[in-house]
């Protein structure tokens, strides 16, 4: 098959690794590939992995993108691809308007995914246009039907995003090098018992709730030690301040490190003895509490969305109800106290590979082969 993926840009992010992933996959399945976006700095690694890369200005949220419509009908007819699949909403409407002026005989296969609860309106709709429609878990597959009442139901696809358990697997041990220098920035927290939260610094994330929790872990004469691992954006100082007055006024502040955006969460995961979920909204999937799991470490987690399909099948014992920040605190001191807590079953249903055969498996049967 040929296919090509479409999406904003490519720098960071879920969708985007997600376009990586199945692009690399497509090549040694001796396919296709090929990727539009407005390009960024993971087009040289697309490139390398043997697919090919066009650049258009798809990224913009503005009626004035909608002035590719014709460059991009022009694109399409020219590289007669088998299958387009739309990965988001804005670079969707331009391809979706370009394809529909195409005769329906020279059409490539139109797919689309739905990567999270999208605001209900027309613009978000789009997303639901696709001849097949992938959902990236049970849960986004749900809201759809609810949420968009033209959705052809029968056109939904579960496919849940998955990771690569031969990287992320219970034996996975970070380099010295890599042992050595976390030693000398945090040798403080050898023989701590070290929770972790990830996720950027928002509001929806649950981190009051975080805080809450060491502190009782602390009151319970526990050695426990929190890490929140993620960025703050600039518009969000204001929250992270307020945080650290949180962790000031309940003398947590050498309790509770910080560790912004790092780009060694699979190391820092695998020296976390749990993982910590809190966000108030359900995540569409939650692949970093996925890694977590894959490495065989425990989450506890609010029980909602995508990360409570992983929950289910790989760690019951994790589930905690939705904003009972007590039972969240009385699950862990259990867990830790415990000499024989239970860790998550291996990871063998949400893998990469597994999502990846998903995903051409629609392709196929889209195009009838």
């Amino acid at each position: 098959m040929k296919v090509l993926q479409v999406l904003p840009e490519l720098n960071s992010g879920g969708v985007e690794r997600g376009t990586l992933e199945l692009a690399y996959y497509l090549v040694a399945n001796g396919h296709e590939s090929h990727v539009l976006s407005n390009g960024g700095r993971l087009v040289p690694q697309l490139i390398a992995e043997g697919s090919q890369h066009s650049q258009l200005p798809v990224h913009k949220k503005s009626l004035l993108s909608l002035r590719y419509v014709f460059a991009v009908k022009r694109f399409l007819e020219r590289e007669r691809f088998d299958i387009v699949h739309l990965r988001s909403r804005m670079p969707a409407w331009i391809v979706y308007l370009a394809w529909t002026l195409i005769p329906k005989s020279t059409r490539p296969k139109l797919i689309t995914t739905v990567h999270g609860f999208y605001s209900v309106n027309a613009y978000s709709e789009i997303m639901t246009k696709g001849e097949a429609v992938i959902c990236v878990s049970k849960s986004v597959a749900h809201y759809v039907r609810k949420a968009y009442s033209s959705a052809d139901k029968e056109k939904l696809h579960v496919v849940h995003r998955g990771v690569d358990t031969v990287r992320y697997n219970p034996d996975f041990r970070p380099e010295d090098t890599w042992l050595n220098t976390w030693k000398s920035q945090y040798g403080h927290l050898e023989g701590k018992t070290i929770l972790t939260l990830p996720g950027r610094i928002t509001g929806w994330k649950g981190h009051r709730d975080f805080i809450e929790i060491i502190k009782h872990l602390k009151k319970q004469k526990l050695p426990v030690h929190g890490l929140i691992v993620g960025d703050v954006h600039p518009r969000k100082q204001g929250y992270y301040q307020s945080l650290i007055q949180e962790i000031e006024r309940n003398e947590l502040e050498n309790d509770i490190t910080f560790l912004g955006h790092r780009k060694d969460i699979h190391e820092i995961f695998s020296l976390s003895d749990i993982v910590v979920s809190c966000s108030k909204s359900p995540e569409a999937f939650g692949r970093v509490t996925l890694e977590a799991l894959s490495l065989g470490r425990p989450v506890f987690a609010y029980a909602h969305g995508g990360v409570k399909e992983q929950l289910e099948v790989l760690f019951p014992d994790g589930m905690i109800e939705v904003d009972n920040v007590s039972s969240m605190k009385t699950k862990i001191k259990e867990f830790i106290q415990s000499s024989d807590s239970i860790l998550p079953k291996k990871n063998s249903q949400f893998t990469l590979n597994d999502m990846n055969q998903k995903i051409v498996k629609v392709y196929q049967s889209t195009l009838g082969i």
